[in-house]
């Protein structure tokens, strides 16, 4: 069985790719964390950081993007591009928000 974590990468991919992403890597993972998507959507290489809820009741997805977590994924990018020579004219971060109750996702482009 799933965890509710890995229901919600998998419709935010599929929500991804029917956007028109290319989807380059899943749970890429180095000694200091994971990011959860990275795609290319055009010529910007996008780092997706996928937070799904079943309710509101402990803050929406993308406050759960703390300045903390936004750091960590900014150094993990920059190990992805010098890790795998991945480059691409521009860059940016988007929140996939996963509401696990009816199954739909939210992309907050630029959300950091």
């Amino acid at each position: 069985m799933k965890t509710l974590g890995q229901k919600g990468e998998e419709l935010a991919v599929d929500h991804l790719r029917r956007a028109g992403y290319l989807i380059l890597a899943r749970n890429w993972r180095c000694e200091r964390g994971e990011i959860d998507i990275v795609a290319k959507a055009g010529n910007i290489l996008v780092f997706v950081e996928v937070k799904t809820r079943r309710s509101s009741r402990l803050g929406t997805p993308q406050e759960a993007v703390d300045f903390r977590k936004q750091e960590k994924l900014r150094h993990l990018a920059y190990r992805f591009i010098n890790a795998t020579g991945i480059t691409a004219a521009e860059y940016r971060f988007d929140v996939a928000a996963v509401n696990a109750k009816n199954n739909t996702v939210t992309i907050i482009k630029n959300a950091f």
